[in-house]
């Protein structure tokens, strides 16, 4: 099952803009580890999905795993060889606009080594550049 708001103010939205860098959720709350976007993109409800499964085949069952973006846009599409006009087309799938510095998923109760290479797995399923990133611990 593809993640999806239950509601929304409206069903089709236009693509906006993503500019500048993100300003909130741009550092690691809830786990020791995180995975943080370099770069602007669109991910998919499927993309967060497969970036879950490796995460969790990864870590083996050890571990929590939190998924800190969700998909909240829709995007269209027409259908193929249909001709122009008639209106916007139908929704096609759901996204989350991800800016760089946004903390896209996040890992507790494991070893620096084994969510290392559980990110790196996930950055194969994701159309954005990543990198790994460590809890702050303040003193």
């Amino acid at each position: 099952m593809a993640l999806m708001p239950k509601r929304v103010k409206h069903r089709k939205f236009q693509r906006g803009r993503l500019s500048g860098n993100a300003t909130s959720g741009n550092f690691v709350a809830f786990g020791e580890f995180g995975i943080q976007s370099l770069e602007t993109g669109w991910v998919t409800s499927a993309q967060i999905e497969a970036a879950r499964v490796a995460a969790n085949r990864a870590i083996g069952g050890q571990g929590k795993i939190f998924i800190r973006i969700f998909p909240h846009k829709s995007a269209t599409a027409r259908p193929a060889e249909t001709r122009m006009g008639k209106g916007k087309g139908e929704v096609d799938y759901w996204f989350a606009a991800v800016k760089p510095g946004t903390v896209m998923f996040e890992i507790a109760g494991v070893e620096e080594k084994l969510a290392r290479e559980a990110f790196r797995r996930q950055a194969y399923k994701l159309p954005v550049k990543t990198c790994f990133a460590k809890r702050r611990h303040s003193i």
